[in-house]
């Protein structure tokens, strides 16, 4: 068994396979190649794979969604994710997890997370590379590539010269460089002519202007269930303010449908209409305060600081309607317009990438280079927040690895 091994130097070394990139997508496209019987070399420049696993989900990486679906997934075709999901689904990925003995819990919304640890999910994944005898070479970097139409592949390493008939680019987007991440597998896609559909941090916290900002870094560390919407888009999680902007799984979500100069709307209170509330509690609590009302309802420096800035103050009978109106529209139509993100130094994913109207839907395979495979995140199909860019890797993966 050889894995996770720095190999000696080696002189045109032939593989059936070579992958680049041993996060989840190469991993696991290395493992289904592995039991076809294929000779594979999985090359990084990591020092420890699958580095990304490891970070996820606070530690405990939240592996795949019971729900997971093509409507979770954006991409200028939507249509391009529906086979390599239906062929490989979340209920196949949690059953080799199962397999492995590896504890699991559903936190909500159906996201999957390990009990103990997201090492689970990196041993279980390298005990079936070693169980079917795959290669993996860390700390190793790929200086060039040519097709070679009679053998396949040619790449310069710094171990050495490599032939492979088939090559698979695994090597994800540009979120979290410190982690490693470059614009590599976007970098070969375009030396052998694809096209790369603009790619942006996704899944990412968005970042404000004066006094937005400044509201953010006096409620930092406050959260609410929010509704946050884009256009048509809205999605009903966590809300938390950072001193850096807001944050929170549904600002994570919109920020992925978000453009540049476009307002967000947020609703502080999904589950009550502020308006109605409030007529209400003039009618029953007509000497009650309007802060110790809205207070009721949303945390207590929240309710205070929405109040203290638009100058609402004293009994609510003493309010007339069009300035309840008005203290409704702040908390149920709250509209501010971003002026970014925090990049991809904290974005959990990478929007766009390689073209999939030139990629095959089933194989994973170029439709301009023959022996030429691109899965998981370098590919322009982005999942939501939730365990869905995970699922992508794994049936990405498995779907190249049917045919590698």
């Amino acid at each position: 068994m050889h894995w996770i091994i720095t190999l000696p130097r080696v002189n045109y070394e032939n593989f059936d396979v070579v992958i680049i990139g041993a996060g989840a997508a190469g991993l696991m496209c290395a493992i289904e190649a592995g039991k076809r019987g294929r000779s594979v070399l999985v090359i990084d420049h990591a020092k420890k794979p699958a580095e990304k696993i490891r970070i996820s989900g606070g530690g405990r990486c939240n592996f795949t969604n019971i729900h997971a679906s093509p409507e979770n997934f954006l991409s200028q075709n939507p249509h391009f994710c529906k086979s390599a999901l239906k062929r490989y689904t979340q209920f196949d990925f949690i059953a080799m997890v199962e397999r492995h003995g590896i504890p699991y819990h559903e936190k909500k919304l159906g996201q999957l997370f390990c009990d103990n640890r997201a090492q689970d999910i990196i041993d279980m994944l390298l005990r079936e590379c070693a169980e079917n005898d795959l290669t993996i070479a860390m700390e190793t970097s790929v200086s060039k590539i040519q097709k070679q139409d009679d053998i396949g592949f040619a790449l310069q390493t710094s171990i050495g010269d490599i032939i492979c008939q088939s090559l698979v680019v695994a090597c994800g987007g540009l979120s979290i460089p410190k982690i490693g991440a470059t614009g590599f597998g976007y970098n070969i896609a375009r030396q052998f002519g694809h096209n790369i559909v603009d790619t942006r941090p996704a899944l990412v916290p968005l970042t404000f202007n004066d006094d937005v900002l400044e509201m953010c870094k006096s409620l930092s560390g406050l959260s609410v269930e929010a509704s946050i919407g884009y256009n048509s888009t809205h999605f009903a999680e966590g809300l938390l303010f950072t001193h850096r902007g807001l944050s929170g799984p549904s600002i994570l979500q919109i920020s992925s449908y978000w453009q540049d100069n476009s307002p967000i709307m947020v609703n502080l209170t999904p589950q009550v209409q502020i308006f109605d509330y409030l007529k209400a509690c003039k009618i029953t609590y007509p000497k009650q305060d309007i802060q110790n009302i809205i207070s009721d309802i949303l945390p207590k420096r929240l309710a205070h600081h929405i109040c203290d800035y638009n100058g609402f103050s004293g009994r609510i009978a003493d309010l007339p309607h069009d300035v309840l109106s008005e203290i409704a529209a702040h908390i149920n139509q709250w509209a501010i317009v971003p002026n970014g993100t925090e990049g991809y130094r904290t974005a959990e994913v990478t929007l766009g990438g390689v073209d999939t109207d030139e990629l095959s839907s089933k194989t994973m395979e170029s439709t301009i280079v023959n022996g030429l495979y691109f899965i998981g995140e370098v590919v322009d199909v982005t999942g939501h927040l939730g365990g869905f860019n995970f699922q992508w890797a794994w049936s990405s993966g498995w779907a190249a690895g049917q045919v590698v």
